[in-house]
This record gives structure tokens, sequence and C-alpha cells, in this order.
């Protein structure tokens, strides 16, 4: 059975994630900063007190994962912090740049020698990150870490291809967590999304930046 490891599975779509690649047979490892006990009832490997922001904690991280391999890394870890023109908080844009840009490079560095041929990494990008899509503004620093994580998705394209893995920016959709405010589609339908778009990897598309519905994103 293929080996799944999800960052940020502790709830909402990551939660999904985890609770939907066990199903279908997934030998499933679940990252989180705490756990929960719908997260603990899943009776899956959970490895907790990870902060993918924190590069300590990402390399107690694979301590703890070894060598064990993975078939599909699927980086979730984010977060949203709302922010407008005039009243920017810098600290809590470099804190969004720490979890959704960086924390992606961090965790798929520590686990690269954990991928093999075959193997797929995903990173849960956002389309406010698109630079062509953008008709609105607002909420800087989450669209800049978003924005920037696609160039490190781009950069891992191109590290990663020549040794067999593929790799995936994914739109999860307008989902209904507590970062939305539980506006938008169910968690449950964005991860089948999700799974369905890395059912679809392969090195031929790797690279690519998609919507969970399955059309392709402008950059």
């Amino acid at each position: 059975m293929p080996t799944s490891l999800v960052t940020g599975c502790n709830r909402g779509i990551g939660l999904q994630l985890v609770t939907q690649l066990q199903a279908r047979g997934d030998n499933v490892i679940g990252l989180c900063r705490t756990s929960t006990p719908e997260l603990n009832a899943l009776g899956i490997r959970v490895i907790d007190g990870i902060n993918v922001s924190d590069s300590p904690s990402v390399q107690a991280l694979k301590a703890a994962i070894g060598d064990e391999p993975l078939d599909i890394l699927i980086n979730n870890a984010g977060i949203l912090l709302r922010d407008k023109f005039g009243e920017i908080d810098y600290d809590t844009m470099l804190q969004q740049y720490e979890v959704n840009t960086l924390g992606p490079l961090r965790v798929t560095e520590a686990l690269a020698e954990n991928l093999r041929k075959g193997s797929k990494v995903a990173i849960v990008t956002s389309r406010v990150g698109s630079i062509d899509d953008n008709g609105s503004g607002g909420n800087w620093g989450y669209r800049a870490s978003k924005t920037a994580v696609n160039m490190i998705g781009i950069n891992l394209m191109h590290e990663l291809k020549p040794r067999g893995i593929a790799v995936a920016l994914l739109h999860p959709g307008l989902v209904a967590t507590d970062m939305t405010g539980q506006h938008g589609i169910s968690a449950a339908d964005s991860a089948r999304g999700l799974i369905e778009r890395l059912n679809e990897l392969n090195l031929d598309n790797t690279g690519g930046f998609w919507h969970a519905e399955g059309y392709t994103l402008p950059w």
C-alpha cells in the first residue's frame, strides 16, 4: 500500500485528506502542531508537535520518519491572517510567509530522501496567489505568501523531476473551514478533488497549477 504524509491534518481539509486517503487503503502519516480527538479516532500514525515554520521542529520530523519511503507528500498546513492597506501588520505578513511559503519547502527538503521514483508532492496553495487572477486586491500577506509558494513549487518541479518525482500546486476551492468563516464547499468535497488531481499527476504534467475541480489556473 502507498504511504501518504499530510501536514496540517488535525482539522478542515487536512483532516479530510487523511480520512479519505486512509479509506482508500493508504498507510497514512498525519503531521500537526496539536492533535484532535477526530484525528486520533482515525487510528492513523500521528506525529504532533510539528510546526512547519520552525526548522528544528521539521528536523525532529525527519528523525521521526527515519528512512521510511513516502509515495505522497501533501503540504497542506497554512494560515490566513487578514489585513488591509493602512493597517498592515508586517509581523503577521512574515508569519504567513514562514508557514505558507517556507513551510512546504522546509518539509519537502527535509523529507527529500524519503521520496523515490514515482513519488508525488503536492502543495495546497490558493488561486489568490495568482497575479493574473487578482481582481480585488486585499489579503496582502496571504496573497503574497501563496504567490511565493507557487514559485517554490516550480523550483521543486525542476529539482525533483530528474528523480522521477512529480509536483502539483493545488487550489482547494473556497472551503467552509475555520479559516474562511465556514463559507464555501465542504472540506470533504475539496479533499476529494485534491486527491483526484494527485491521482492524475505524473511527470508529463508536473509543475501544474490546478483547481481541485480539475481545471488549470493562471499564474
